[in-house]
């Protein structure tokens, strides 16, 4: 071992604390716009099913993986992976520079959700025109980089003394709701549509007909951003976790909860989405432009549209408080500094980094700037900087982190001082024949599986 010195960090104040926190770093606006999305085109029941299998086999591990290092190192993002092997860093810095990457445009998106949930708590008005509207939101140099502040503002203020001490007190509250929120939404459209029965029932049916490789490419990839491994989540938040947790029980736990949020999104959006004749939209068009056109249909939409866009807030913050505590942490201790000055440090950069996302979409003062992408069988494709920005930081170096967490476990740390670790020498178990070859075979192989999706070479 390396002569890099653990620091000590501030523990959680309660197992349900830090699997509220955990969990809610997992659960973000991907489990509520592109989950159901995916399950509709997927084959309903059929892409359930698979995608629980790979939480199980992909997304589980990872957790415990991750928070193993975090925990053994308790220090930053980086040099957690270096307390093995100090040339190991740049796996850490990998991770970091992904997760800056998502911070950039996901406070961007997260002040769409802020700006539709005034508007109906105002009384919900879009005008005759639901895209237009959206649309002129989005391309105004402006408005969403203010809505963006706002957020930015309250997130920073929570964070500012650590992830263990307020935020882990708003998050304790947020999470419950935000689940009985979704809740509401989706027996509220399920009883108010007479179609929605048959959407609950296409989304629960399975159909393996319309299971191909590139949705199952699709599903490793939406494991992977949705329970949020790979971009140093729970390497962060382990090294506030104390030694008497049961790593292996509360990564179940985070695991659970997650996608148990994911699938209350599909009971909520798909049979919304039947029973109004609507298309199944991908991506923030699902909530921003679908959505609030059913809400309009329902009685009482627009008391609905505020129970769904305060939960979709509850999600952006559970999300956003670890995200950027990420950054921050490895700010703090490599600038030395305090955590209160490291938070808005990061949050800055975070933010003019926004700008650029912002200013890229719909017809935005840069949404002309093209920036190249290679796919195999199509040649050279341009995306806008937003978009570029998510695939780069979603299909390459998430995966690739994934992929060189499981790499370090098994070939760097090795097998048994890993599992000294993950189950406190033997008290929680021990690491199974099913767990090494998890961990040598199927992370690695569902990880490239992803990054050969985002080239084009599966289709």
């Amino acid at each position: 071992m390396s002569s890099t010195e653990k620091k000590p960090a501030a523990n959680f104040n309660s197992r349900f604390g830090y699997i509220m926190v955990a969990a809610g770093a997992a659960i973000g606006l991907g489990n509520i716009w592109k989950f159901p999305y995916l399950a509709y085109g997927g084959g309903g029941g059929a892409f359930i099913v698979v995608y629980i299998i790979l939480c199980i086999v992909l997304g589980h591990p990872v957790v415990e993986m991750e928070s193993a290092i975090g925990r053994y190192a308790k220090t930053n993002g980086i040099d957690a992976f270096g307390v093995v092997n100090k040339k190991w860093k740049f796996a850490g810095f990998i991770n970091i520079v992904c997760t800056f990457l998502i911070d950039m445009y996901y406070i961007i998106v997260s002040g769409y959700v802020l700006k539709y949930a005034v508007a109906y708590l105002t009384g919900g008005n879009f005008g005759g025109d639901r895209e237009a509207y959206y649309m002129n939101f989005i391309s105004d140099p402006v408005q969403p980089l203010i809505y963006s502040g706002i957020l930015m503002i309250i997130i920073v203020l929570l964070l500012s003394k650590g992830i263990t001490e307020l935020v882990e007190k708003v998050t304790k509250v947020i999470m419950p709701l935000l689940f009985v929120l979704l809740l509401i939404c989706g027996f509220w459209a399920l009883f108010a549509f007479d179609g929605a029965i048959d959407g609950l029932k296409f989304y629960l049916i399975p159909d393996f007909s319309k299971f191909t490789w590139k949705t199952f490419a699709d599903a490793c990839m939406q494991v992977m951003f949705s329970v949020g491994i790979g971009w140093s989540i729970f390497v962060t938040l382990g090294a506030s976790m104390s030694d008497s947790s049961n790593i292996r029980k509360d990564s179940m736990m985070v695991t659970i909860c997650d996608t148990a949020v994911a699938l209350t999104a599909g009971f909520v959006i798909i049979p919304s989405v039947v029973g109004a004749g609507s298309e199944m939209a991908a991506g923030p068009s699902l909530v921003f432009l679908a959505m609030t056109e059913i809400f309009s249909q329902l009685p009482g939409g627009n008391i609905l549209g505020v129970f769904f866009f305060t939960a979709l807030i509850f999600a952006v913050l559970s999300t956003y408080f670890t995200i950027l505590e990420i950054p921050v942490k490895c700010i703090e201790e490599k600038c030395h500094i305090n955590h209160r000055k490291a938070t808005w440090i990061t949050a800055i950069l975070i933010f003019i980094g926004g700008i650029f996302c912002s200013l890229s979409q719909g017809t935005g003062l840069l949404s002309g700037v093209k920036l190249p992408w290679w796919a195999y069988g199509s040649g050279v494709v341009y995306y806008n900087i937003y978009d570029w920005v998510d695939c780069f930081s979603g299909y390459v170096l998430l995966p690739l982190g994934c992929l060189l967490t499981a790499f370090y476990c098994c070939k760097v740390w090795g097998y048994k001082e890993y599992e000294k670790e993950l189950t406190k020498n033997g008290r929680d178990g021990k690491l199974s024949m099913y767990d090494k070859v998890v961990m040598t075979v199927a992370v690695p192989v569902l990880t490239l599986i992803v990054i050969l999706n985002c080239f084009g070479f599966i289709k």
